[in-house]
């Protein structure tokens, strides 16, 4: 290469669509530069997001032995005394493994990786100002802005990393909080919202909108909800914030009304804003939203500026790290000319609250807003031996079913393992199945992913005259409820 700085792609950022794009690019015999402002790669998924938020759950389940205590009772623990050096200690052996994993993909591909802060000099030069203080200047023919997102923090929120806490505050805590207030009824909300509430801290969640989660199917955010007020969840909603204050060494949050909310702590989740505000994006010909975000073709993955792509949380929707992996790979294809097919239709959401839920095409008011004539069926966890084995009480899955095609619209699980069980009702969708195939089909015996036939059978029960035989022995009738 006769310009040392010359490559023929450059990557800021090495979360899940920047290292994509980089080693999808390596794989076409590219030359590739990554450009990440930590000190390890992995961006802001493996440091303070998707990772350390999902270990810090996997954490407190096994610790506090949740999944155990349909059996044993809400007093049931692993361990008694929980603290956070308990909590840091798996989050830091788990960091470590994926950056583990990151470098060595990188190194095998050939992948470059220089750490710094990135900023464009113009379209095709970008300078990089390495933690040493120095300043070097390399040149790209394709750049991918995957800079990732920061958590927004408005002025008015006294923010202070120690009892009043964004959500890269909350993963670093020193200390367990005896209550804590989240504010904002977002998926990050929800999240952090209900593993606190799984340590038994007391937790409140304060959301301006009359609901939490509102893409989600309304059945399913009912009887979340019921689970979460069970267990000593409270829930603020329809009421704005007016102001946060210190009192005493507590936060207290102040509601329109007069309602005060005192705690030990208080996460702000006001949603997130794209970190692309010292890019300099002024020199290459690109401007960004007021929250940061850039625009692009949603097909290709590129900015105004033709050479200059955009992938990841920086977008905006989904925002969803495995969405964000592909928008990588699509993005490298296209900039060196080499196919892509067409992206599937549905991908699944997969929010990792206790319990978790996930979600995958039409809900039953998609439907009705849409004028699609649909029936749902449903099954509860625990009418599944499997269930039973593992002491469920909760949990349920809900399919939507067209009328008139018996087509497959939508799955919408809530419940232990429905991230994973969500992928079969989204290979169906894809492929356009109908409630026959979950009629007919044979599942493992005992699994949760015997839900999909209890399910099936629901609907098919609502949908079909009852003299008529199903596709094999008709369901008996059963007390409601009760697995056919």
């Amino acid at each position: 290469m006769a310009d040392p700085h010359a490559y023929d792609l450059v990557v800021i950022g090495s979360g899940p669509s920047g290292r994509r794009a980089a080693i999808q690019a390596a794989k076409f015999g590219r030359s590739v530069l990554v450009i990440d402002r930590q000190a390890r790669v992995g961006g802001v998924s493996v440091h303070s997001g998707t990772i350390p938020s999902k270990t810090l759950r996997e954490t407190v389940l096994n610790l506090t032995g949740w999944r155990e205590r349909g059996f044993y009772g809400m007093a049931y623990r692993v361990k008694t005394d929980i603290d956070a050096d308990d909590l840091r200690a798996r989050l830091a052996k788990t960091l470590d493994y994926e950056v583990d994993v990151l470098d060595h993909q990188f190194s095998r591909n050939g992948v470059a990786v220089q750490r710094g802060l990135a900023h464009f000099v113009d379209g095709h030069r970008i300078g990089i100002l390495t933690p040493a203080g120095d300043t070097r200047t390399v040149s790209a023919d394709k750049v991918v802005i995957a800079v990732g997102t920061r958590p927004h923090r408005p002025a008015h929120v006294p923010f202070d990393d120690s009892i009043v806490l964004d959500s890269d505050g909350i993963i670093s805590l020193d200390r367990l909080p005896r209550a804590l207030t989240v504010v904002g009824g977002g998926v990050i909300g929800i999240e952090y919202a209900t593993i606190f509430s799984a340590l038994d801290v007391r937790v409140t969640l304060i959301e301006s909108r009359d609901s939490i989660l509102d893409f989600v199917d309304r059945e399913v955010i009912a009887g979340f909800m019921h689970q979460l007020r069970d267990h000593g969840m409270n829930f603020r909603l329809g009421t704005r914030l007016e102001a946060i204050r210190i009192e005493s060494g507590q936060p207290v949050a102040m509601l329109e009304g007069g309602q005060r909310v005192r705690a030990d702590m208080l996460l702000y989740t006001g949603g997130r804003a794209g970190a692309t505000d010292q890019l300099n994006l002024a020199a290459c010909g690109l401007q960004a939203d007021t929250r940061g975000r850039l625009k692009v073709d949603p097909k290709t993955f590129q900015t105004a500026v033709p050479h200059i792509y955009a992938t990841g949380d920086v977008i905006g929707f989904p925002s969803l790290a495995s969405t964000s992996l592909e928008q990588g790979r699509i993005a490298a294809c296209h900039a060196f000319q080499q196919h892509v097919p067409p992206a599937p239709e549905f991908f699944p959401y997969g929010i990792y609250s206790v319990p978790e839920i996930s979600t995958v095409g039409m809900s039953e008011e998609d439907a009705r807003a849409r004028g699609v004539p649909y029936e749902c069926g449903i099954a509860r966890f625990r009418e599944t031996s499997r269930g039973n084995i593992m002491g469920l009480r909760g949990g349920m899955l809900k399919l939507v079913i067209a009328l008139d095609t018996r087509r497959l619209l939508g799955v919408h699980i809530m419940g232990e393992g429905a991230t994973e069980l969500i992928h079969i009702g989204q290979a169906v969708l894809n492929l356009g199945g109908t409630l026959d195939y979950f009629l007919d089909a044979t599942f493992n015996y005992p699994t949760l992913a015997e839900a999909y036939k209890v399910a099936a059978f629901d609907a098919w029960n609502r949908i079909t005259p009852r003299d008529t035989c199903g596709p094999s022995e008709p369901p008996p009738p059963d007390p409601p409820g009760a697995a056919p």
